[in-house]
């Protein structure tokens, strides 16, 4: 342990750092909106289990970034799911959540964590990787592990504001949504058969295509949370 902390690159260990907390900005809101209708006693094992599942994943995930992100079709179909999650995070809640098992919502608010943060991660963990590669080759998933360990507090700290903002102000929520919406919408313009195709997009289609996604996200899901209403307002 002490000759892993003395060949250490720090510099490495900012950056993933640095990284993780963009990520964490991401991975608190989708933990944070997973988690609103749990009861309050359950939100700290949501948020915590969450975490837990998020930052192992994306340790899984980094070990095969690189052929992951060189599957064609995958970013497209991550982004139509991340769309999904998105529209589904708006619609209003069935019956009362008194009723739901807690055991069961703390499983179904992971589900939708682990889910969400497969999808996103597929962009992010190529810069993670890519800053641990200035490490010797035998430290660097212990490298890794580090820098995402130090980012916990961050995501809890993240996810737990979150809440508090969603408790006091419920557009909050559609904001969230929204910005599932903005990283689908770039993900979709950077599969690896639309470069190839069409070549990197610019700035200006990567900008449109994540004001599109976000507004997909917003519009539609108001639109069936609408519809959903109505029904169980004639029911």
């Amino acid at each position: 342990m002490l000759e892993l902390f003395q060949t250490l690159s720090w510099a490495a260990v900012f950056q993933i750092i640095m990284i993780d907390i963009l990520l964490g900005g991401d991975n608190a809101v989708v933990i944070a909106l997973a988690c609103r209708n749990l009861q309050p006693k359950q939100r700290l094992q949501g948020i915590l289990w969450g975490t837990a599942g998020a930052i192992g994943l994306r340790v899984a995930l980094i070990a095969f970034a690189l052929t992951l992100l060189s599957v064609p079709y995958l970013k497209i179909i991550g982004a139509l799911l991340l769309l999904w999650i998105g529209v589904k995070l708006l619609m209003p809640e069935e019956g009362s959540h008194g009723n739901i098992a807690g055991g069961a919502s703390i499983m179904t608010a992971v589900k939708t964590i682990l889910i969400a943060d497969f999808v996103m991660s597929l962009d992010n963990v190529i810069a993670i990787a890519g800053a641990a590669q200035g490490a010797h080759a035998d430290h660097q998933i212990g490298l890794v592990v580090f820098g995402l360990l130090v980012s916990v507090p961050i995501i809890i700290w993240g996810s737990t504001l979150v809440l508090k903002l969603i408790d006091r102000y419920p557009l909050v929520v559609t904001f969230g949504a929204a910005l599932l919406g903005w990283i689908a919408g770039g993900m979709l313009v950077t599969d690896i058969v639309i470069t190839e195709s069409l070549g990197e997009p610019t700035t200006l289609l990567k900008v449109s295509a994540e004001i599109a996604g976000a507004l997909l996200v917003v519009g539609l899901g108001l639109f069936l949370a609408g519809r959903k209403k109505a029904r169980q307002a004639r029911a």
